[in-house]
């Protein structure tokens, strides 16, 4: 079973991978979310963030699936 450290991970990299799959910056998604990109830099560099900050974030990027593997 995979460690919190490396599901924070994961979590991370899938939102990377959606945000480069759409072509949207760190920059625009602030914008989309109304957030400081640095936060959204940090959150997304140390892995720590909410569920609900990811869905949000899939959502302001109009992605609707999600593969998990």
């Amino acid at each position: 079973m995979p460690t919190q450290n490396e599901w924070e991970a994961k979590a991370a990299n899938l939102l990377k991978a959606e945000l480069k799959r759409k072509g949207v910056t760190y920059s625009q998604l602030a914008e989309l979310i109304d957030e400081k990109e640095v936060n959204i830099r940090n959150k997304l560099s140390r892995g720590k963030f909410s569920a609900a900050f990811l869905l949000q974030s899939l959502e302001a990027i109009g992605q609707t699936d999600l593969r998990l593997s």
